[in-house]
C-alpha cells in the first residue's frame, strides 16, 4: 500500500536528513577545489527541510508536486555533494 502524502514527505525529509552532511563544519565543506557551491546547495537543501517540515508540523498536506519538486532538489544536491566528495 502506497503512504498518504503526509506520510511521503515525512519519509522523504527523513532520508533527506539522514544522507546529507548538515552538521559538517563549513572548513570541511568549502575545502580544496569546489564544483558549484556545496556550502549553498546545502543550505538551500536545509531551508527547503525546515519549510516542509514546519508546513508538515501545522498539519499542511503536501501536493505530490511538492514531493516530486523536493525529491527532484534533493538528487541534483546529491550530485553536486558527490561531486565535491562530501556524499
Amino acid at each position: 500500500m502506497k503512504p498518504d502524502a503526509r506520510t511521503a514527505m515525512q519519509l522523504l525529509l527523513e532520508q533527506i536528513q539522514e544522507h546529507f552532511p548538515f552538521d559538517k563544519p563549513e572548513a570541511e565543506i568549502c575545502s580544496g577545489k569546489c564544483i558549484g557551491c556545496p556550502k549553498k546547495v546545502l543550505e538551500y537543501l536545509s531551508t527547503e527541510v525546515d519549510y516542509w517540515q514546519a508546513k508538515l508540523d501545522d498539519n499542511e498536506t503536501p501536493l505530490l508536486g511538492d514531493i516530486s519538486r523536493l525529491a527532484h532538489i534533493g538528487k541534483k544536491a546529491h550530485r553536486n555533494l558527490a561531486r565535491n566528495n562530501l556524499v
